[in-house]
């Protein structure tokens, strides 16, 4: 590529530089400038008001993290349908055969799921 193609992505790259440029000098003036005092009743948990009881390290159900996970999954799902869905009619014929099989592929993986029962709340 020369130096014309290159310079198309000048502002793109001085975007990233002055996003990240602001970034840090936030973070440092916010580290130099922001006061320094540290209490007992600062550096305790807080919660909504109510007073923090027992251990915050209580082990929960794995359902949660699962459900996280699927919720990702089918996300994505739809974050690569969209441009799909876009390009529809340059895609043809080939285009929309490759959805079916991607759809189609996670569609094989969400109803092994179910049989497997992961979205069941029930024990």
């Amino acid at each position: 590529m020369d130096d014309k193609g290159l310079i198309q992505y000048a502002p793109i790259a001085l975007m990233f530089v002055v996003a990240a440029g602001f970034v840090g000098t936030t973070m440092v003036a916010t580290h130099l400038l922001g006061p320094k005092r540290k209490t007992k009743i600062k550096q305790d948990s807080f919660e909504c008001g109510i007073e923090p009881q027992g251990n915050a390290r209580v082990p929960f159900n794995i359902k949660y993290f699962l459900v996280a996970i699927l919720f990702v999954l089918f996300d994505v799902e739809v974050i690569f349908m969209y441009p799909w869905a876009v390009n529809f009619n340059e895609l043809g014929l080939a285009g929309f055969v490759e959805m079916v099989l991607f759809i189609s592929t996670l569609l094989i993986g969400f109803y092994y799921i179910i049989k497997k029962g992961a979205l069941k709340w029930e024990d």
